[in-house]
C-alpha cells in the first residue's frame, strides 16, 4: 500500500467530502465548496442553484431512461442541500436544441428524468416548463423548506452557449446561493455555469465537482510516480494538446487507437488502408522527438489486429506494424502490444487514460481496449494504483467491460477532462468563490 500524502488524499476524495475548501488549481486557489457554503450560511428556507448534467441517454420511445448514472452522481450533493432545509433548484441543458423548444428526444424538455430524480431523492420534484421568467419567478419564491424545482433545458435559449447575460441574470433572480456540479460543462463559459455566478451571493463546488478536481489536478500536479498516460482514439487532432502537456508531466505514454497509423507514417512505415490524418504527420513525428528529448518512454504498439473491411465480420490477421500493406486496415492493437503495455502498466503508480484501444464497439476488435481496462483494475486493486479513466470513449469502454467500479476515478466530462489535463483553466471552476 502506498502511504504517500497524495495517495492518502485520492481515498479522502473518493468519500463524501469533508472539507470545506479545497485546490481546484493552482491558478485557481482554494474554492469553496458545498460544505463550506453550508457552515457560512444558514440555508434553511433559502434557494440554491444547483448546476447538474442530466444528459441521461432515452430509449426509442424518448421517455425511458435507459442509464441514470448522471442522475446518481448529483444525488449526494442534492441530499446534503435538502437535509440542511435547502431548497434544491436543479439547473441543466439537455442535448443541443440550438434555441429552439423541442418537446421531446434527446433534444427536448427535461421531462423524461422527473419521475427517476424523485425516486433517487424521495421528494417530488417540481417541473417547471422554463428556466427563467416571471411564472419561473413565482414558483421558486413559493417554495418552502427542503423542496426540489426542476428547471426546463437552458439550452431552450441561444444565448445559453454565449454566456447571455439576459439569461444569466434570469437565473440569477431565482436563488440567492449557487452550486455547480456538473464538471463536464466546467470547460465552458456558458450563462448557467459562469456568467450566472455574478448574480450570486456565494458559488460553491458540489461534491462531484471537488472530487473530479482533486483527482485530475492531483494526477498531474503530484502524481504518485512513476506517472503514465494512455492515450488512444480516432484522431491525434483532438489529442495533441494533452500528449504535449503530458509530456512535461509523465513518465511514459502509451499509444494506441487509430492515432498510431499517422504515427506510423511519419516514422514511413506502410500503413496499408488504416485511418491517418495526413496533415498531422509532421506533428507525430514532432511529438516522438519531443518525448526522447524529455526522456520520456513514448510506446507504440509493436502490432496490430488488421481487416480487410470496418465490419465486425471482417476478414481479421494479426501482423507487426512494419509488416501492414494493400487493403488491409489496423483496427485493434495486437498480442505482443497487449503483453508489453501490460508491462509497462505494472510498473506505473499514477495512470490516467483517455481513448480506447482499436474499435471497441465492435467486438472482434475490443480486446486490447478490455485488456488495458482489466489491467487498470488489476493495478488497482492489487498494488494501490491511482486509476484515472479521463473521460470521453474510454469510460464508455470500461463500462462495457464491467470495470466501472473497479477503478480509482471516473471522470464525467470528457472536454474537461482534456483542458484540465492540458493544465487549462476552466471557467466554470473559475467563477467559484475564492475562500
Amino acid at each position: 500500500m502506498f502511504r504517500s500524502a497524495l495517495s492518502r488524499s485520492y481515498r479522502a476524495a473518493s468519500m463524501v467530502g469533508r472539507q470545506r475548501l479545497f485546490h481546484a488549481s493552482p491558478a485557481a486557489g482554494a474554492k469553496l465548496n458545498v460544505e463550506g457554503l453550508a457552515s457560512q450560511v444558514d440555508l434553511k428556507g433559502t434557494n440554491v442553484l444547483v448546476r447538474v448534467d442530466l444528459n441521461v441517454p432515452l430509449a426509442k420511445d424518448d421517455i425511458t431512461v435507459t442509464d441514470d448514472t448522471r442522475l446518481r452522481s448529483i444525488v449526494p450533493t442534492a441530499s446534503y442541500l435538502l437535509e440542511k432545509g435547502a431548497n434544491v433548484l436543479l439547473c441543466s441543458h439537455f442535448g443541443r436544441p440550438k434555441g429552439e423548444i423541442i418537446e421531446t428526444g434527446k433534444n427536448g424538455r427535461l421531462t423524461p428524468v422527473v419521475k427517476p430524480l424523485e425516486d433517487l431523492l424521495g421528494k417530488p420534484v417540481k417541473k417547471m416548463d422554463d428556466c427563467m421568467g416571471p411564472d419561473v419567478e413565482a414558483a421558486a419564491s413559493a417554495l418552502g423548506e427542503g423542496e426540489v424545482m426542476l428547471l426546463e433545458n437552458t439550452r431552450f435559449y441561444k444565448g445559453e452557449t454565449k454566456n447571455d447575460p439576459e439569461l444569466a441574470a434570469g437565473l440569477g433572480k431565482l436563488a440567492d446561493y449557487y452550486v455547480n456540479d456538473a464538471f463536464g460543462t466546467a470547460h465552458r463559459a456558458h450563462s448557467s455555469t459562469a456568467g450566472v455566478t455574478e448574480h450570486m451571493k456565494l458559488n460553491a463546488a458540489g461534491y462531484l465537482m471537488e472530487k473530479e478536481l482533486k483527482f485530475l489536478v492531483g494526477a498531474v500536479e503530484e502524481p504518485n510516480r512513476p506517472m503514465m498516460a494512455i492515450v488512444g482514439g480516432a484522431k491525434v487532432s483532438t489529442k495533441v494538446p494533452v500528449i504535449e502537456s503530458l509530456l512535461d508531466k509523465c513518465d511514459s505514454i502509451l499509444v494506441g487507437g487509430a492515432m498510431i497509423f499517422t504515427f506510423y507514417k511519419a516514422l514511413g512505415y506502410d500503413i496499408g488502408k488504416s485511418m491517418v490524418e495526413e496533415d498531422l504527420v509532421d506533428v507525430a513525428d514532432s511529438l516522438m522527438k519531443k518525448a526522447e528529448e524529455k526522456g520520456v518512454k513514448l510506446l507504440l504498439p509493436t502490432d496490430v489486429i488488421l481487416a480487410d473491411k470496418f465490419d465486425n465480420d471482417a476478414t481479421t490477421a494479426v501482423a507487426k506494424v512494419t509488416e501492414i500493406s494493400g487493403d488491409w486496415m489496423g483496427l485493434d492493437i495486437g498480442p505482443d502490444s497487449i503483453k508489453t503495455f501490460g508491462e509497462e502498466i505494472a510498473k506505473a503508480n499514477t495512470i490516467v487514460w483517455n481513448g480506447p484501444m482499436g474499435v471497441f464497439e465492435m467486438s472482434s476488435f475490443a480486446k486490447g481496449t478490455n485488456d488495458v481496462a482489466q489491467m487498470l483494475a488489476d493495478a488497482t486493486s492489487e498494488r494501490g494504483a491511482i486509476t484515472i479513466i479521463g473521460g470521453g470513449d474510454s469510460v464508455a469502454a470500461v463500462n462495457q467491460a464491467g470495470l466501472g467500479d473497479k477503478v480509482s476515478h471516473i471522470s464525467t466530462g470528457g472536454g474537461a477532462s482534456l483542458e484540465l489535463l492540458e493544465g487549462k483553466t476552466l471557467p466554470g471552476v473559475a467563477a467559484l468563490t475564492e475562500v
